[in-house]
């Protein structure tokens, strides 16, 4: 696989994972509102794609070792992976009540993040458990600080 493709492939599955859940969980602890989860996702689709995929752009022309074009490939995979993934999330939330929507997310965001260490640690020959239990790790982590969060921001904001 290209370089510039993993690049975009990795960040924009990883980003989207686990900034669309922490933003659904946060906004589901902190309003309850669907209409809010909804207005998140679509957000983080569009403005946080965007956002990513110039990070990356800056990033990897700042490293100095891609090509112009190697550069703008893993912008736009950054930018399509990020944007498709996290829209992805909107599914269970349009068709499911927003408490089992929340679940299902949960679930599917677990898959990709497997799916993606499993990946990851194969290509560059390391432990694939160990990949695994870092890799969900740090996303467990950050969901459980934004659903704690959200409970913090009702209470003092609702």
């Amino acid at each position: 696989m290209k370089k510039h493709f993993k690049v975009g492939m990795g960040f924009g599955l990883t980003s989207a994972t686990i900034t669309t859940l922490g933003l659904m969980i946060g906004l589901q602890s902190s309003t309850g509102s669907r209409l809010a989860v909804i207005g998140g996702i679509l957000t983080i689709a569009i403005a946080d794609s965007f956002s990513d995929a110039l990070g990356v752009h800056v990033a990897k022309e700042a490293e100095g070792n891609f090509s112009h074009r190697e550069v703008w490939q893993a912008t736009i995979s950054t930018f399509l992976f990020k944007s498709i993934f996290a829209s992805s999330f909107l599914i269970p939330v349009l068709f499911l009540p927003i408490n089992q929507a929340i679940l299902v997310a949960i679930i599917w965001g677990t898959i990709i993040l497997i799916f993606q260490s499993y990946k990851l640690a194969k290509d560059n020959r390391s432990k694939v458990f160990s990949a695994l239990l870092e890799h969900l790790s740090i996303a467990t982590l950050a969901l459980l600080l934004t659903h704690y969060l959200g409970i913090l921001i009702a209470k003092h904001f609702h």
